[in-house]
């Protein structure tokens, strides 16, 4: 098992920035990937931004050059900072953990992200 907390969420006003934070903890293999989700409502949930244990990051057409992810030298620990912020940033943000052993996904209880414009 694997167990991920996130904190970091809120309310900012368009144009604005935030950071969110996730770390994992539990049965973490060596080789694995963490990374952003989100979900709006009544939309899928989708990928924003991920980042391996070897910190090659990946990211959403629609974040590119606003948003970077980040991963902490003990590797556990994840952050993602988002700037421009614009009202279709708003979403539940998710944190995800996969290792390479089992493929399981782990997912955090999410973390609320508003933008005002």
């Amino acid at each position: 098992q694997v167990h991920l907390v996130e904190s970091g969420g809120g309310l900012v006003q368009s144009g604005g920035s935030l950071t969110l934070s996730c770390t994992a903890s539990g049965n973490i293999f060596s080789h694995n990937v963490l990374g952003w989700y989100r979900q709006a409502p009544a939309k899928e949930r989708e990928l924003v931004a991920t980042v391996s244990s070897g910190r090659v990051t990946n990211y959403a057409d629609s974040v590119k050059g606003r948003f970077t992810i980040t991963r902490d030298s003990g590797w556990n620990t994840i952050y993602l900072q988002m700037n421009s912020l614009k009202p279709e940033d708003t979403a539940v943000y998710y944190c995800n953990y996969r290792g390479f052993d089992s493929w399981t996904d782990y997912w955090g209880q999410g973390t609320q992200v508003t933008v005002s414009s």
